[in-house]
């Protein structure tokens, strides 16, 4: 039988009781750095957004400028630098039908200095109209919340018989095939507004796209076409003038802005709006801060009469309202597209 070392068992002992120290060291070293890990951010965060904003902010446009988007964007731009105190630029990144700037604002800094503002169908509809989309309009992007609504009107040309949407329907209904409707291009709100009237209806229309919504109006206006679904404020100057005349508003009530026009109906009712987004991850305190001070602007009757010039309305959003409302109107308008058979790759 082998003899124990005394010694030997103390040098183990020892051993093991350094080793059992030096991992309660360890242990306590990395739940300092997972705690560092987690607090360093939000101490950043606060830190960052305490003296918020303490440099100019940029509200990316990713529509052409002279649109109603860019025109909104700008109006508000220019309330809020003087409320804030900070320089508000508006940067116009036009391309893809809004996916370029999109994009660009979901790859960006979530810090509080750059926001999207942006048109409804841009946001909701790109989705569902292209195979792929540089972005995920729900997980990349904070909504902070609407800034205006503008209304759509179904327009016709004076010299065409029907004097409103029940006439239209019914010369349709003996004309199938025949009535053409003009829009922006494949995809575009009016597109799609034509499409949901077809539905509806259940009447034949050919659709006519056209490279923007000035030219199907122009063109409507010139009686190359009989209709149109065309924005307030890019249609209403041909209807105050008589070279259009208007059958209804896509609404389910009328629009304060013309509350003469006959609504056309719930199974026509869009609200096509203009929106600000903040990328994913911006400071909770940022967008309460925006959204207030965004709020107090268009509160202004500066501000308001800016927007009715516009053909806009000024709406009542939260950030939690514009948000509980993104996922039942992205659904809304792929079922759209859908039914529409519009598609761009």
């Amino acid at each position: 039988m082998q003899q124990q070392n005394p010694h030997h068992h103390k040098a183990q002992g020892a051993w093991r009781a350094g080793t059992a120290g030096k991992r309660h060291v360890l242990l306590a070293a990395s739940a300092v750095l997972a705690w560092a890990a987690v607090s360093a951010p939000q101490a950043w965060a606060q830190a960052s957004t305490a003296n918020w904003p303490s440099k100019p902010i940029t509200f990316v446009v990713p529509q052409a400028p002279g649109g109603a988007n860019d025109v909104i964007a700008r109006a508000v731009a220019q309330g809020l630098g003087q409320s804030l105190g900070q320089p508000v630029i508006v940067e116009n990144r036009a391309g893809a039908n809004g996916n370029v700037g999109t994009s660009q604002v979901a790859r960006s800094a979530a810090d509080g200095y750059t926001f999207l503002v942006t048109a409804q169908s841009a946001y909701t509809i790109n989705p569902a109209l292209y195979s792929t989309v540089p972005f995920d309009p729900i997980k990349d992007f904070t909504p902070v919340m609407q800034l205006a609504v503008a209304p759509y009107l179904l327009v016709v040309n004076p010299n065409f018989p029907a004097k409103n949407l029940d006439e239209l329907v019914a010369y349709a209904k003996q004309h199938p095939g025949k009535v053409e409707y003009a829009s922006a291009g494949n995809g575009t709100l009016n597109h799609l507004l034509g499409e949901m009237l077809k539905k509806q209806k259940g009447v034949d229309l050919l659709h006519v796209p056209y490279k923007g919504a000035s030219a199907a109006a122009t063109d409507v206006v010139a009686g190359q076409l009989p209709m149109t679904f065309g924005s307030f404020p890019g249609v209403m100057p041909f209807v105050t003038s008589g070279k259009l005349r208007v059958l209804g508003v896509a609404s389910d009530k009328p629009t304060q802005l013309a509350p003469e026009i006959v609504p056309l109906g719930k199974g026509l009712a869009v609200t096509s709006w203009y929106g600000l987004f903040a990328p994913a991850g911006t400071p909770d305190t940022v967008v309460v801060r925006l959204h207030a001070a965004i709020t107090k602007v268009l509160a202004t009757p500066v501000m308001a009469e800016r927007l009715k010039t516009l053909g806009a309305e000024s709406v009542v959003s939260t950030p939690q309202s514009f948000k509980a409302s993104l996922p039942a109107e992205l659904a809304y308008w792929k079922q759209v597209v859908q039914d529409s058979g519009a598609h761009i790759d």
